[in-house]
């Protein structure tokens, strides 16, 4: 392979373990929120427990940005480290809650957790886009699939665990992709691209 289309395929690697807690994460907690509140609740009925729940979801219209718009300001690795670590902070809370909790509290809780989370989504497309241009489609297509296959892991631990567990379980895990993310290399210099009539362009990716 020419050394202008080689790229660290750890760097690949790397985002697709953080998306696996990102994305993977929230549409896992997506589908079980409603009911957590629901039993978690005393008073509650379902439509009033789905409500509550869509906080976690409608944060995804302020964080993606978000996490997207600092890595481009603050560096990527930066960025995508510290979300991942408050993600796990954020799971760690979630899985303290319980029916003595102030509801308010407990929403106000969820929905900081879900900033860190699907800011840390934004923060890994930042990077995407950087590994190898010419394969952005398929580095974005794997990265993406890791985010559906952590949803179907922590669903599956959750049929096994109760709730509290169920967010240590992810906040572990999150804690363990933190370290991972040290091993990503910060997009830096110029990316190579060869245009139709052959010239190669340098593109400044900092």
């Amino acid at each position: 392979v020419p050394e202008l289309h080689r790229y660290k395929f750890k760097q690949v690697a790397v985002l697709d373990v953080a998306y696996f807690a990102t994305f993977g994460s929230e549409l896992a907690v997506v589908s079980m929120l409603p009911l957590f509140f629901l039993e978690t609740f005393e008073g509650l009925d379902p439509v009033k427990a789905g409500l509550l729940a869509s906080g976690f979801a409608f944060m995804n219209l302020v964080a993606r940005p978000t996490g997207g718009h600092l890595s481009d300001k603050i560096g990527r690795k930066k960025t995508l480290s510290v979300l991942i670590l408050g993600l796990a902070i954020g799971y760690m809370v979630l899985s303290q809650i319980d029916g003595t909790w102030w509801i308010p509290v407990a929403v106000i809780a969820t929905m900081a957790c879900s900033f860190f989370v699907q800011a840390g989504e934004g923060a890994v497309f930042a990077v995407v886009p950087l590994i190898q241009r010419r394969m952005t489609g398929q580095i974005a297509g794997m990265t993406g699939a890791y985010g559906n296959v952590g949803a179907v892991c922590y669903l599956t631990v959750l049929s096994f665990v109760d709730y509290s567990t169920f967010f240590m379980v992810i906040a572990a895990s999150a804690a363990l992709i933190f370290f991972a993310t040290m091993f990503l290399n910060e997009p830096k210099g110029h990316m190579a691209e060869v245009n139709e009539d052959g010239t190669v362009e340098l593109i400044d990716v900092n």
